[in-house]
């Protein structure tokens, strides 16, 4: 059974919670994050600390869940959250153009990607990229869109991947 909404929420000295009309609004040193809270759940701010309740069983599932949406809006708004991707190929290159994203991945023609607003996109040369931005839902989404683009195969590990993903590989043909 779990119990993730029943911790007490600690927020650092530099980040202030406001709960208005039924929205949490977090800011901190990197900047402000809303999000409407989920139905049956009450937040309490007191010396820094937040715990939430709900008002009966039938609202457990989103006590858990608007617990730790506030937990990643703290982190979020203090520290950032970061994804890197690496392309394999030949060929195969990212390139980073003000707002777009253009992805060489062996198609007849180069992928345009808009940036996300709020987020940035960093190239590390022509085969990585970092994603960074204050929301995780944000970061997450466009990376997961990014390497979409052309998921990595499982016989060459040609396409695009996580850094720290781990692909499985198979062995392929038998010659006779």
């Amino acid at each position: 059974m779990s119990r993730i909404g029943n911790r007490i929420i600690k927020v650092p000295e530099n980040v202030t919670i406001t709960l208005n009309d039924n929205v949490v609004e977090v800011k901190g040193p990197k900047g402000t994050l809303k999000q409407a809270m989920l139905d049956g759940i009450n937040m309490k701010n007191e010396n820094n600390e937040i715990t939430l309740e709900r008002k009966n069983e039938e609202y457990k599932a989103n006590h858990g869940t608007m617990n730790a949406i506030i937990t990643n809006m703290i982190k979020g708004v203090t520290d950032g959250y970061e994804k890197a991707l690496e392309i394999v190929g030949v060929g195969y290159r990212f390139n980073v153009q003000g707002k777009k994203l253009v992805i060489n991945a062996g198609y007849s023609h180069p992928v345009e990607m808009e940036v996300i607003e709020g987020l940035t996109v960093a190239a590390d040369g022509n085969n990585k990229i970092t994603i960074s931005g204050i929301d995780k839902v944000k970061v997450g989404e466009f990376a997961a869109n990014v390497r979409k683009v052309r998921p990595p195969e499982p016989y060459k590990g040609k396409g695009i991947r996580y850094v720290d993903e781990h692909i499985r590989r198979k062995e392929g043909k038998k010659a006779a």
